[in-house]
């Protein structure tokens, strides 16, 4: 697999490029653009530039709406509705978070709860943002399909992520993101490509049988991190990212994959927290002493430190991109299917 350098800005411009060619409102394309290259340089691949292809042939076949226009409705004193309108995620997503800086400082707690969404990529990324502004956040997503229910064998949840920030004195947010199943189905997407097994434990086939064929376990079921309890946290996620957005629960969304079918219409919760309201100006001395007991231990390290070494090596203005891939998203740009 060759890389090319790429500059950080121009490759930002001809992403956003590549969706504008694509049915994409300029500002959209630009909210896109801007995650899936930090996703990118977080060593978040499955979540970065990857997903340009298949973004761009939803936004021409309609199954995402590229120039949706999101819109927050404030529906109590501490919460937001945000319509995503069948749209990219990131735009709405850039909305709540504007809208949870804005309330909840006054609030203590607030949240926001998008519907008719699509794919969040990085969500960590997102609540990290709010602890930038001083804020804890939490995030939950409901995926399409993939995780059977505890003792089942068809998919009915998705992956489901949650997302954790928190603020620190002096270091980037402390950043907890995580999706459910026993490992990203991404890597088993990876593999299925490649023509490579799989190890048992990770998937079911579509008989509920456990599987190393990866191709397969795509045809099938993941298994959840943590058996029963992580079903049971699947199950937690759908009500609240789902539920209490009034979006589409796994099983019935289509996928993020391809351009086939009706918009997913998932959702998102997001809540932020302002930590003095409840722990006064000591919170962040607490949490730093938390952290430093972890980091004293020998050959432990803080959740998401791995994120800061691409932010790192990104400071150069470029980072390495599949040179396949970049080719694909310069056709894109020029508006070649």
């Amino acid at each position: 697999m060759s890389k090319r350098a790429a500059k950080l800005g121009e490759l930002k411009t001809l992403v956003t490029r590549a969706f504008v060619a694509n049915a994409t409102a300029p500002e959209n394309a630009v909210s896109v653009a801007t995650a899936l290259i930090a996703a990118e340089i977080d060593g978040q691949a499955g979540h970065g530039l990857s997903r340009v292809p298949a973004y761009a042939a939803q936004a021409r076949s309609g199954k995402v709406n590229g120039r949706a226009i999101p819109r927050a409705t404030q529906t109590a004193k501490a919460a937001i509705v945000v319509d995503a309108a069948d749209g990219f995620a990131y735009p709405a997503l850039d909305l709540g978070i504007r809208e949870l800086s804005r309330l909840a400082p006054a609030t203590a707690i607030a949240a926001v709860a998008i519907h008719h969404s699509h794919h969040c990529g990085v969500a960590g990324r997102s609540v990290e943002k709010l602890a930038e502004l001083g804020l804890i956040g939490l995030m939950f997503s409901n995926t399409p399909k993939a995780i059977a229910p505890w003792g089942g064998a068809k998919a009915l949840f998705g992956t489901n992520p949650i997302a954790f920030a928190a603020p620190r004195r002096s270091a980037a947010p402390l950043v907890i993101d995580l999706s459910l199943s026993k490992v990203a189905r991404g890597k088993v997407m990876v593999a299925a490509k490649a023509g490579q097994a799989i190890p048992e434990g990770w998937a079911l086939d579509a008989e509920g049988r456990p599987t190393s064929d990866a191709k397969a376990a795509l045809d099938g079921a993941m298994l959840p991190m943590g058996d029963a309890k992580g079903a049971a946290l699947a199950l937690m996620v759908e009500i609240l990212a789902a539920g209490l957005s009034a979006s589409q629960f796994g099983n019935e969304a289509s996928s993020f994959f391809d351009a086939e079918g009706a918009p997913p219409r998932i959702g998102q919760l997001v809540i932020a927290i302002e930590p003095k309201a409840f722990a006064g100006p000591s919170f962040i001395d607490r949490i730093e002493a938390l952290l430093s007991a972890i980091a004293a231990q020998p050959g432990a390290r803080l959740p998401g430190e791995k994120r800061l070494t691409g932010r790192a090596l990104a400071k150069a203005g470029a980072i390495q991109v599949d040179a396949g891939l970049l080719g694909d998203i310069e056709a894109l740009a020029q508006g070649a299917p």
